[in-house]
C-alpha cells in the first residue's frame, strides 16, 4: 500500500479523524495536504514526514478551486481527495429554523461535492480516487443530528453516482464510520469511564482510533483497491448491538 510520489488532500485534516487519515497517508509515503479554515495547533507528522497546510472553506466553490490550484502549483499533481470535513452540533429539529439545518447540509454534503468538482480534472489526469467520509448516522435515525444524518445519507449516494459518471479514470468510495475516539470524545461521551462504557456497546468492545480510519482510507486509495469503486466500507467495529438482545437477556435473568 505504498503511495510514494502520490499527492493527497484531506479536508478537515487538522484534527480528529482527519489528522489520523493524514498521518496514515504520510506513513504510506504520500505527500499530504491538510486543509481547514484554521491551521493545526501543531505539526502533523508521521514516519519522519510532515503534512502541508492550506486554508479552505469547503462550502465555497471558489475557495475549493483555489485550493486545488495551489496544490497543483506546489506538487504538480493530485492523486487522492479525502472529503473528511464536516460535523454538526446537537440540535433537535424543532429548536432551529431551516436555515440553520441547511448550513449543516451545506457543510456535510454540498462541501464535498464542491471540492470533488474542483479536483475532478486533476484526479482524472492522475487516474486517482475520492474517499468520502460517511457515517452510520446516514443509515439510521439520528435524533439531535437529523440534518447531519440526512447529509451523510446523501453523501453515500453521491459517491455511488460519481463512481459511475467518473469511471474508469476516477474511483470513488465511502468509509462509513461509527464512533471514533478523538480529542472531542469527552464532549460526547464524558470522562474515561463514559468513553469505556460507550465502547462496550460496540461488538469489538471499543471506539475506533483515528489512525485505524486512516489505514482504511489508504487502502481505498491504493492500487490494492484498484477494482473497488462505488463501494461503502463499514468501519464501525461491528455496528451497534440491537436493543432487543439486551431486553431479551434482561427478561431471561428475571
Amino acid at each position: 500500500m505504498e503511495l510514494d510520489g502520490r499527492v493527497t488532500v484531506v479536508t478537515g485534516g487538522t484534527r480528529g479523524v482527519g489528522a489520523g487519515i493524514a498521518r496514515a497517508f504520510l506513513a504510506a509515503g504520500a505527500e499530504v495536504v491538510v486543509c481547514a479554515r484554521r491551521p493545526p495547533q501543531s505539526a502533523l507528522e508521521a514516519a519522519g514526514r510532515s503534512a502541508h497546510f492550506e486554508p479552505v472553506d469547503v462550502r465555497d466553490a471558489t475557495s475549493a478551486r483555489d485550493l486545488v490550484d495551489r496544490v497543483v502549483r506546489r506538487y504538480g499533481r493530485l492523486d487522492t481527495l479525502v472529503n473528511n470535513a464536516g460535523g454538526s452540533p446537537y440540535r433537535l429539529l424543532g429548536d432551529a429554523d431551516p436555515a440553520r439545518h441547511a448550513r449543516v447540509l451545506e457543510l456535510n454534503l454540498v462541501g464535498p461535492l464542491a471540492v470533488s468538482l474542483a479536483a475532478y480534472e486533476q484526479l482524472r489526469l492522475a487516474c486517482g480516487s475520492v474517499v468520502m467520509i460517511g457515517s452510520v448516522s446516514g443509515a439510521r435515525p439520528s435524533p439531535g443530528t437529523a440534518a447531519y444524518g440526512a447529509a451523510k445519507a446523501g453523501l453515500e449516494n453521491l459517491a455511488r453516482s460519481m463512481a459511475v459518471e467518473w469511471a474508469p479514470r476516477v474511483r470513488v468510495n465511502t468509509l462509513v464510520l461509527g464512533m471514533v475516539r478523538t480529542e472531542q470524545a469527552p464532549l460526547h461521551y464524558g470522562d474515561e469511564a463514559g468513553v469505556a462504557a460507550v465502547g462496550r456497546t460496540v461488538p469489538l468492545g471499543r471506539l475506533a482510533e483515528p489512525d485505524e480510519v486512516g489505514d482504511a482510507a489508504v487502502f481505498l486509495a491504493s492500487p490494492r483497491a484498484a477494482y473497488v469503486s462505488g463501494a461503502s466500507l463499514l468501519v464501525h467495529g461491528g455496528g451497534e448491538r440491537p436493543a432487543f438482545l439486551d431486553a431479551a437477556t434482561a427478561n431471561k435473568e428475571v
